[in-house]
């Protein structure tokens, strides 16, 4: 059993995480960040949730880009080769399900 309390957590450096836990290989963490992270494609899907701070997801739809202000509770779905990235606006905290290992 394990409580985290969210707000509590601050990483050393931008996309810091906590491991919460990890299901036959679908790991959930916590992230804390104030700095964009990086374009990529996940290995799988991903959901990525918003708890704390607000985030723009840019996103790749058709070869154009588009994005979605997201704040708490807002929760973004990148189904299997969805190309993206978060800007954090401000600090964030985000809870993300992916694939161990995944980018």
């Amino acid at each position: 059993m394990k409580i985290v309390r969210s707000s509590d957590f601050t990483g050393d450096k931008p996309w810091a995480s906590q491991l919460i836990a990890n299901m036959n290989g679908i790991t959930t963490k916590l992230h804390w960040t104030n700095k964009p992270y990086i374009w990529h494609i996940n290995d799988g899907q991903e959901v990525f949730a918003v708890l704390d701070g607000r985030v723009e997801m840019f996103y790749k739809v058709e070869g154009g880009t588009e994005s979605e202000l997201l704040g708490p509770g807002d929760i973004f779905y990148a189904s299997e080769g969805t190309e993206h990235v978060a800007h954090p606006v401000g600090e964030a905290r985000i809870l993300v399900v992916e694939s161990d290992g995944s980018v």
